[in-house]
């Protein structure tokens, strides 16, 4: 898993990276908001953030991360006042921590909240699939799916870009046994509902796209 680290101070910069580096974890380095938001991908699975950096600061970082991914953010900071004010603006960072910090709780902290998140699809940062509590959230509002269209939206979310078959999403619901003619009717039905319930257009479809003659497939286009 690759982790990007952004942090002016090189001494602490080194220690962080070696500790991740030593736990397994790939590192990319960034010394200020602007390289941060140049080296970001989606192949990073967290961003470990220091919130004084020079000219553009941890604030503004996180609010331009966040504003195309849903990347587990863990801020870093030199005052405890600042946690308390940083929770109270709900910029998006996942977790906080205060320096100076033990890089064995860091890395706790860190392990954590992959832990957390390995159950979540989201290759939209609108849209969140919790595959363990069988939740999905739309712009950070409850999409009220049932057992059902839950696990036909969490099967294709799970693989963006693979087509399924109608075949395909029946066994994943459990519902084999139907006529061919019924089970196209089964998700057809299916698909159009939780459509209508993540707002997805049919004809212009962000999430959901139908592959004629075949099925569906998730979208897998940024």
């Amino acid at each position: 898993m690759k982790i990007l680290v952004v942090e002016d101070e090189e001494s602490i910069r080194e220690v962080i990276k070696k500790y991740l580096q030593l736990a397994g974890f790939d590192v990319l380095e960034a010394a200020s908001g602007e390289v941060a938001l140049l080296k970001f991908n989606d192949s990073v699975d967290l961003v470990i953030l220091d919130l004084n950096l020079p000219n553009r600061d941890g604030l503004e970082v996180c609010r331009g991360l966040r504003k195309k991914s849903q990347v587990p953010i863990i801020m870093v900071t030199a005052r405890t006042e600042e946690i308390d004010e940083l929770k109270g603006l709900a910029i998006g960072a996942d977790d906080y921590i205060k320096k100076p910090f033990s890089p064995k709780v860091l890395l706790a902290r860190v392990q954590s909240i992959l832990r957390r998140s390995s159950v979540e699809t989201a290759n939209r940062p609108s849209l969140i699939i919790n595959k363990e509590k069988m939740t999905a959230r739309k712009d950070g509002k409850d999409v009220p799916l049932t057992t059902t269209q839950f696990k036909i939206l969490q099967t294709l979310a799970g693989q963006p870009g693979k087509v399924f078959t109608r075949g395909d999403l029946l066994s994943a619901i459990d519902g084999g046994g139907q006529s061919k003619s019924a089970m196209e009717r089964t998700i057809d039905a299916h698909i159009k509902s939780i459509r209508k319930l993540i707002g997805d257009d049919s004809y212009n479809p962000k999430f959901i796209k139908t592959i004629i003659g075949t099925g569906y497939k998730y979208t897998d286009e940024t």
